[in-house]
């Protein structure tokens, strides 16, 4: 195979040790291999610098170990023509040669010879956006899972506030589960708490209400709300910190909102997981791919199968199925029409992984060109149906009703 790249390091990082190998191709066409360890330490970070960069190396190749590979990447960014990233899948030694000296060898001769592809590294003020916002979503489902706790200490007290209430947490479940800790047990007294819309379900509060609420269910609430208390202080600082981040980015987030389901923590976390730049995806289906809700694809023997979707960034692809969730439920909207159409064929799971690629698909076109997002309507997909197929169709079912159907074709 011909050889790309005649200047190239292989590093195989761990979490306390990094082993370089340096593959130097002379003109005369030997190859020259240089392999040596040192500690992840900065002290030995630079002498991991000094020693690729007097053997001229030119393109540095790493696996994407973890996060141990964060420390090495970051310090040798910049001294070298090319740093790659690569997916540690993608760069399996072959059998028979599992040590951490011949790793890095692998991983330089793979590289040299262009069989590899670097993985997109974001600049570091991105980074730094990505690490606030993954932070937080952490947070967000913490605090999802102490209310789900909070629940289930109320259910083995007996208390059925969630029967009555939409949720266990809101201004009147909190001001109840407050008086209960307080001491309050009478059912009357802390069914008139109840505010808004929940005042009209007192009598049905005043049941659920009636418990055996002890003093270990207090102790837990009291452990609880004070979490939630503490999460939602946490949540707050880091919204406000993402917030002076996206300053740059706020053309980018204004037009992230006006996509259809997308909200405006969801437009953040697109922007940190991306960038925001569309030119490092040459088209909208390698973001897609890059994100996981594009469709894989398997031959062999000219034979095709179903693979699911291809592995990809799991917070983003988070999101965006959150995303398109919200977006089905936007009635006469396009995203409204396609999960519909797609969840009578292939069930909502699918449906929300297709409209979050046409979601993604959206999203790289408005901000490779800088334009609005302009809903097509649900009516969008109508324009391809054949008239005479779904009248046809409409006939079979009115028929098949019991009523006979007669059809007469209308003069424009």
């Amino acid at each position: 195979m011909k050889q790309i790249r005649s200047k190239v390091a292989g590093l195989d990082i761990h979490r306390d040790s990094v082993v370089a190998a340096c593959r130097v191709q002379d003109p005369e066409g030997s190859v020259s291999v240089t392999k040596k360890s040192f500690a992840t330490t900065h002290k030995g970070l630079v002498e991991l610098s000094i020693f690729m960069t007097d053997h001229s190396v030119t393109t540095v190749a790493m696996e994407a170990t973890g996060v141990y590979w964060k420390p090495v990447y970051y310090s040798l960014e910049g001294l070298f023509e090319e740093l790659w990233l690569c997916n540690a899948q993608h760069v399996k030694n072959v059998p028979g040669r599992k040590t951490d000296l011949s790793d890095a060898e692998w991983l330089a001769d793979v590289a040299s010879h262009g069989m590899v592809r670097p993985s997109l590294v974001p600049p570091p003020e991105i980074r730094e956006l990505r690490e606030l916002t993954r932070y937080r979503k952490t947070q967000v489902d913490a605090r999802a899972k102490e209310i789900q706790r909070l629940e289930k200490v109320l259910q083995d007290a007996g208390i059925k506030l969630t029967s009555v209430a939409s949720a266990v947490w809101s201004m009147s479940s909190r001001q109840i589960i407050e008086a209960l800790i307080e001491g309050e047990r009478d059912s009357k007294v802390l069914a008139q708490m109840a505010k808004g819309t929940m005042r009209k379900k007192i009598s049905r509060l005043e049941e659920a209400l009636e418990s055996r609420f002890g003093s270990h269910h207090a102790f837990l609430c009291k452990m609880i709300i004070s979490n939630i208390d503490h999460m939602d202080q946490t949540i707050a600082g880091l919204t406000g910190e993402i917030a002076k981040l996206l300053v740059p980015f706020e053309q980018a987030v204004t037009t992230l909102c006006s996509i259809t389901g997308i909200s405006q923590t969801t437009a953040q976390v697109i922007v940190a997981e991306t960038g925001a730049d569309m030119s490092k995806f040459p088209t909208s289906g390698h973001l897609c791919a890059w994100a996981g809700v594009a469709p894989a694809s398997y031959e062999s023997a000219g034979k095709h199968r179903p693979a699911g979707t291809r592995h990809g960034s799991p917070w983003l692809r988070r999101t965006l199925i959150e995303a398109a969730r919200a977006a089905s439920r936007s009635k006469g909207s396009f995203f409204f029409a396609q999960y519909s159409r797609i969840a009578k064929r292939r069930g909502p799971n699918k449906a929300a992984v297709a409209v979050a690629h046409s979601i993604l698909d959206v999203t790289w076109h408005l901000l490779s060109t800088n334009t609005t997002y302009k809903d097509p309507g649900a009516q969008y997909f109508e324009r391809f149906n054949n008239p005479d197929y779904e009248a046809k169709r409409l006939k079979r079912r009115i028929e098949a009703l019991g009523y006979s159907v007669t059809m007469t074709e209308q003069v424009a």
